[in-house]
């Protein structure tokens, strides 16, 4: 008599009988859960295996799941009886036949006690893909997830209604009964889920066993799915897998990818027509029925076949103009060319021609001084159809007024020079080190738009920056005089947000707006009913990298916005001020083939913006991210830098999301910028300092994209990354937690504010916060070696934040960029008036703005300065205010107001703060006055004053700063709210350490941010010369004056909420 399955399964694990349990045997079994409750013992798992193929059987069981039960073996804990079991096969479906390390984790009930159900029999596979079969006791039915590595595909529920229930990867729903497959595969198109990534090569994570794989290619974009395959396809080419792992330099190049299935072409096709047709990449099944399909990716072919050195944009000889266009996946490209930047009707339709990717056309010289546009057909994947695409060129060097046409423009004509302008190189400001420099970051519009100094047609545009009497020059000079080295300018390129022509935009009644009380909601909603038709945005929304932003200029048609541009920068440059230029590389503002903004998605449609797996654009950014980890954005960002370089002498670069480049990029940039001489290029690349936002996050955190230019992955290569830790142990908290976290500067332990719990370990947060303060004066440096908190002797790199992170980052002081305050988020001024007491008094809240001021501008690295800042600047605890116009953004430079007080800020992101805002505003004694005003600025110029007093508060090396730069008042015994730090110099011909001061050979710097004086001693300063330095001793300030030292015992005695800075003077 022949065996069945199950008999023989219970032959083969049952003890001799019931009652003789055996541990043996029974503990090298897998248990086998059963809704969630596991076996109790052998004999009871053998019982109820032999009364589970009984003919007595719950009512509930229909005569095919016992045969199920039969041939599966089902097992089920005896602590159930057999007439309340339900079984139920969970079906699983992958498109890309990857189950490997697929689990199913069942709930029953309310209970939670899962585990795995392990495959059993034929190891749980079918020809829908594998399955699971739980039992449960609960006739309610249980919960299901399906997930490997923490990861969640499906999940769903089941009940006794249903035997079995399907479920497919990526769809939410759970199915009663067998889903029509190909139903699901109907869009499948509209994805990119597959990587052509070289000539002959394709990714795709895609296995499944006697397939067939083909690309299908339909110039003009007809191709539709079927059950058997593709209709519509002018082209179909069969690929064959490739055994082993992608090759070495894809899986470079493409990191998220690297365990995808390869696929090759082993015919000879012509690859170059493939890539302007819509594309799929298909899998059929032994029967020849579709299994699965996908768009493709193609910036991997692309750079492989179509990489580019030569001329692009417009190139203007002697008897002509040339358009070069870099269009590789474009089916035709045609030049319309204007007149004027008003016509609507072309002079001239100019055909151009393609060769190896790059569209050519050649005219007439006189086309310089006339705009044109291109027309594009090209396979848009957004669309997933053939589009006519009308785009500016991306090299663009002008624009007219609407941002609709490109202009061709000679840049080397002398009637775009302003005088002595190729002889600027020769008048820059002296920089002997990036050490030396000192940034004040501001926005153009900022700058002027409220300074009744300046010509009205002139307010908030490159020109006001020429005018040497206004009041916001005059208080550019004072503070260059005072040793500022560079203005670094929020975007100045072509950007949305702001329409080019002043005769479009609305305006406010600042007058009425005046006669609101201060905290009212009226004026932020005048702000914001206006905000997308005034003349105010910060920027962050680029267009085009390329051309100077027309409104800015006084004629935003023509070439002026180049002559004036550059006026703003001689001018700049002539009173010791170089200039930096922010640049936002890691985004665009518009996409897809009908937005007026987008660009480079309409020249080659899915290369320039980073896609994920989907094949979707990628926003962690805020928006359209670039990826330029392919070749041809590489090459924009690298020939952009040099045009702003070469063209408008700018002297420095931040990055926005700088994270979000890749580190091959920035050290590229920095080769070819450093490559630049005053002989050959009239610019002095070695000067041109680069730094940016390290942040690590979104799809290229942890290298997933490749080695981005992170605040880890930068150390050692000399640029320079923003240090948020000092920021943030300053102020408290951080951008992303509550406003009223305070830290050093703020009153934490020291003054608590009213929101504080007594459970914090405020103590302990502090000496910590301290710790981070102490790394990032010495310049933030991953092997700088101090005494922490706890006593111990420790690097940089072994102090940490919060969350693990270690605090230190550089391996070189050029590479930390401190500071308190940016554009983004609250002023300095309104981040201490949200985190400190209520009790404290304008005066005092004025000395902790001007303490985080002095801790930023004296410490190693570069110090950092949001425009304002000096003067107490207020946007009225606006905590964005990118779009928040000129009301919210207004600086004062006559010194009356502090812009305090203006009304509640605006709603969008600032709400959840409002009752916090509000009770703020309304009291009038949190306003500063004047006075206040002027002594901050006093303040601000004296702190600047002395760092530029002595090279010893810019130390160039990561070795001098540890071999001179100590801290005092460490340990666990330490002073609370005083940092004290010494500076040591050597003495000319005598061994040791070189000297470098001629002044001062020893200098203590205390910050003391208690709200009292404070007294103490530091043993290792006894018997120093020191005096308080001279500049405070004839400093405004009557406070800091009452600084003291005492030689004999070493002691200090610093007045509350100051800095103060003590010298050793050299002997004569």
């Amino acid at each position: 008599m022949a065996t069945s399955p199950a008999s023989a399964f219970i032959r083969s694990i049952s003890p001799p009988h019931p009652s003789s349990p055996s541990s043996s045997w029974f503990s090298s079994l897998h248990p086998f859960p059963c809704g969630g409750i596991l076996f109790q013992s052998p004999c009871q798992l053998s019982h109820l295996i032999y009364s589970s193929f009984t003919t007595t059987r719950s009512p509930r069981l229909s005569p095919s799941t016992i045969a199920r039960r039969r041939h599966r073996g089902i097992m089920c804990s005896s602590t159930v009886a057999i007439d309340q079991l339900f079984v139920v096969r969970i079906h699983y479906h992958r498109p890309d036949g990857l189950y490997d390390g697929w689990q199913c984790r069942a709930e029953s009930g309310a209970a939670a006690q899962t585990t795995q159900v392990p495959e059993v029999g034929e190891r749980g596979e079918e020809e829908f893909g594998v399955f699971w079969d739980v039992a449960m006791k609960d006739k309610d039915g249980f919960k299901f997830v399906v997930h490997k590595s923490g990861l969640e595909d499906c999940k769903g529920s089941a009940s006794v209604d249903h035997t079995d229930v399907w479920v497919i990867s990526d769809v939410h729903d759970v199915f009663p009964e067998r889903p029509d497959l190909f139903s699901f595969m109907k869009d499948n198109l509209s994805f990119s889920r597959a990587f052509w990534v070289t000539k002959s090569l394709i990714a795709w994570n895609m296995c499944v066993n006697n397939a067939c794989y083909y690309i299908y290619a339909s110039r003009r974009a007809k191709l539709q799915l079927t059950r058997d395959g593709v209709e519509g396809h002018d082209t179909r080419i069969r690929l064959e897998p490739v055994e082993g792992k992608l090759p070495l330099n894809v899986a470079t190049k493409f990191p998220h990818i690297a365990d995808y299935k390869a696929f090759k072409i082993t015919s000879e096709v012509d690859v170059e027509e493939l890539l302007k047709a819509q594309l799929a990449i298909i899998c059929l099944d032994a029967n020849g029925r579709l299994v699965n399909a996908t768009g493709l990716q193609l910036p991997g072919v692309l750079d492989d076949l179509f990489s580019y050195e030569g001329p692009l944009g417009a190139v203007i000889a002697k008897d002509t103009v040339a358009l070069y266009l870099w269009a590789p996946t474009a089916q035709a490209v045609q030049a319309y060319i204007f007149g004027r930047a008003s016509d609507d009707i072309p002079l001239e339709t100019v055909d151009l021609v393609e060769m190896n990717g790059v569209w050519f056309a050649s005219g007439p010289r006189t086309w310089e001084g006339c705009y044109y546009v291109y027309k594009l057909t090209v396979f848009h994947s957004s669309t997933m159809k053939i589009e006519t695409c009308f785009v500016n060129d991306p090299y663009a060097k002008g624009l007219s007024a609407d941002g609709k046409k490109t202009l061709i423009v000679n840049l080397n004509s002398d009637n775009l020079k302003p005088a002595g302008w190729d002889r600027l190189a020769e008048e820059k400001p002296n920089l002997s080190s990036f050490s030396d420099i000192s940034i004040y970051e501001l926005h153009i519009r900022d700058f002027s738009a409220n300074d009744k100094t300046v010509n009205l047609d002139l307010r908030g545009g490159y020109l006001a920056f020429t005018l040497q009497d206004s009041a916001g020059f005059l208080h550019l000079n004072r503070l260059s005089k005072a040793g500022l080295t560079h203005i670094h300018l929020l975007p100045s390129f072509h950007f949305a947000g702001v329409d080019d022509n002043k005769k479009k935009w609305k305006h406010l009644d600042e007058e009425r707006l005046a006669s609101l009380p201060p905290d009212s909601e009226l004026q932020q909603a005048h702000v914001v009913a206006i905000q997308e038709e005034d003349g105010y945005n910060w920027g962050y929304n680029p267009v085009l990298w390329g051309v100077p932003k027309g409104s800015y200029a006084s004629n935003p048609d023509g070439p002026l916005r180049t002559l004036e541009f550059r006026k703003m920068v001689q001018a700049l440059n002539h009173i010791g001020l170089r200039v930096v230029l922010d640049v936002v590389y890691n985004h665009v503002h518009g996409s897809g083939p009908h937005d007026n903004f987008s660009v480079l998605d309409k020249v080659v449609p899915g290369y320039y913006l980073r896609r994920n797996a989907d094949g979707h654009i990628e926003h962690s950014t805020c928006t359209n991210n670039t990826a330029s980890e392919h070749y041809m954005v590489e090459r924009l960002i690298i020939d952009d830098l040099l045009h702003w370089a070469l063209q408008y002498k700018v002297d420095g670069f931040r990055f926005d999301l700088m994270g979000h480049i890749m580190k091959s990029t920035m050290l590229k940039a920095r080769e070819r910028l450093n490559s630049l001489s005053k002989d050959n290029d009239g610019v002095d690349g070695s000067k041109i300092y680069i730094y940016g936002e390290g942040w690590d996050f979104g799809e290229v955190s942890k290298n997933a994209r490749g080695t981005n230019a992170s605040q880890f992955n930068m150390c050692g290569t000399g640029i320079g990354s923003f240090n948020d830790r000092i920021r943030d142990a300053i102020l408290g908290g951080s951008p992303f937690g509550p406003v009223i976290q305070q830290g050093f500067s703020t009153g934490l332990l020291l003054q608590p504010n009213e929101h504080v719990l007594e459970s914090e370990n405020s103590d302990h947060i502090l000496a910590v916060l301290k710790d981070h303060i102490q790394v990032g004066l010495a310049a933030n440096l991953r092997d700088f070696v101090f005494t922490n908190h706890e006593g111990k002797a420790v690097k940089g790199s072994e102090v940490l934040t919060h969350d693990g992170v270690p605090v230190a980052f550089a391996l070189s002081p050029t590479e930390t960029v401190n500071y308190v305050s940016a554009h983004d988020n609250e002023t300095l001024f309104d981040a201490i008036s949200l985190k400190t007491s209520v009790e404290i008094s304008v005066s005092d809240r004025c000395r902790l703005n001007h303490l985080a001021t002095s801790l930023v501008a004296l410490s190693q690295g570069i110090p950092f300065f949001h425009s304002g800042d000096e003067m107490l600047r207020s946007k009225s605890l606006d905590r964005d205010s990118y779009n928040s116009g000129d009301w919210f953004n207004r600086l004062d430079f006559s010194y009356e107001s502090n812009n305090w007080g203006i009304g509640l800020p605006p709603k969008e992101k600032n709400e959840r703060n409002w009752p916090l805002i509000k009770s703020r505003l309304a009291n009038a004694s949190f306003k500063p006055q004047k006075i206040h005003i002027l002594s901050a600025v006093e303040n601000f110029e004296d702190v600047l004053r002395i760092r530029y007093s002595s090279p010893l508060f810019r130390l160039r090396t990561a070795n001098e700063i540890q071999e001179r730069v100590r801290f005092h008042n460490c340990g666990p015994s330490w002073v609370r709210g005083v940092i004290v730090m010494s500076i040591e110099d050597g003495y000319s011909g005598m061994p040791g350490m070189t000297q470098m001061d001629p002044l001062y050979s020893f200098i203590v710097i205390v910050f003391n941010a208690c709200p009292s004086n404070a007294s103490f001693s530091i043993p290792s300063l006894r018997r120093k010369k020191l005096e308080l330095h001279p500049l405070q001793l004839m400093s405004s300030d009557k406070v800091v004056k009452n600084s003291f030292y005492e030689a004999t015992s070493g002691s200090f005695s610093i007045p509350a909420r100051t800095t103060s800075v003590f010298v050793e003077v050299r002997a004569i």
